[in-house]
């Protein structure tokens, strides 16, 4: 009997007593060092580790879907609802959001960011892609299209897919003097500017919002589903968005909740 409760209790207890989660994020998160800010906080209020896969979007989507991965918190709006659609999280739920920019080695003076990359195309203008599938990939996509234009078709000329994450393909452009876009909590916290700069900001077409989402017990039952629901609480309760609020560098915010909204 008691060899019996021995199995019955260990049989039982992954599902419930794990004290971990993995989050499939995006690197900028990662990058910005919000996590290193946020989730220790999250592990002293709750005891649950939380440990980060920092990919491009696409893949951390793909990484989840695969069941790999407890919570998805990413910034492409479209992708985040296709997968809760097809059944692959639960829910999605708005968490903060900052906004893109074009960096570059001079300003640019343009209505829309659509026009100003349009200015970069004429004039053949290097400019650097992440070509990853990731959130500011898929914007910067989303904005040449605007523009009504394919810069693919000048793939290895003056437009270059680096297939790298935000840092690095910043230290490329800045080692090219090139053009690119990035969030700006990469950019804040970008060490090796050289002499880029904010070539062109402050447009609605940049708003940047990030989202996040349970993987769903249905999809994958090997989930911890209550510790995904835990964090998913936390962080867009008025713990973990004061903790986002209070996040700054050299004074100036990196991102602004808005669960609430």
């Amino acid at each position: 009997m008691i060899r019996l409760a021995l199995l019955l209790t260990l049989t039982a207890a992954p599902v419930f007593a794990q004290d971990h989660i993995l989050i499939q994020s995006t690197t900028s998160t990662q990058n910005s060092g919000l996590y290193d800010h946020l989730l220790p906080l999250f592990q002293a209020e709750t005891g649950i580790e939380p440990r980060v896969v920092a990919v491009g979007t696409g893949q951390a989507i793909r990484n989840a879907t695969n069941c790999d991965g407890d919570v998805l918190l990413v910034h492409s709006r479209a992708a985040e609802d296709a997968f809760v659609s097809a059944g692959y999280g639960t829910q999605r739920h708005d968490v903060m959001f900052n906004d893109f920019i074009i960096i570059g080695p001079e300003t640019i003076t343009a209505d829309s960011p659509a026009a100003a990359l349009t200015s970069i195309a004429q004039a053949e203008l290097p400019f650097l892609s992440r070509g990853d599938d990731s959130g500011t990939h898929s914007r910067e996509m989303a904005l040449w299209n605007t523009a009504d234009i394919d810069p693919t078709g000048a793939s290895g000329g003056w437009y270059r897919e680096t297939g790298a994450g935000m840092g690095a393909t910043l230290n490329i452009a800045a080692g090219m003097g090139a053009y690119t876009l990035t969030d700006r909590a990469t950019w804040l916290t970008f060490a090796n500017p050289a002499d880029l700069v904010i070539s062109y900001e402050g447009h609605a077409d940049l708003n940047n919002q990030y989202g996040v989402i349970a993987v769903s017990p249905q999809h994958c039952p090997s989930v911890n589903a209550i510790g995904a629901q835990t964090f998913v609480d936390w962080i867009t309760g008025t713990s973990g968005q004061q903790a986002i609020a209070a996040y700054r560098l050299n004074g100036a915010p990196l991102f602004t909740p808005n669960a609430a909204e």
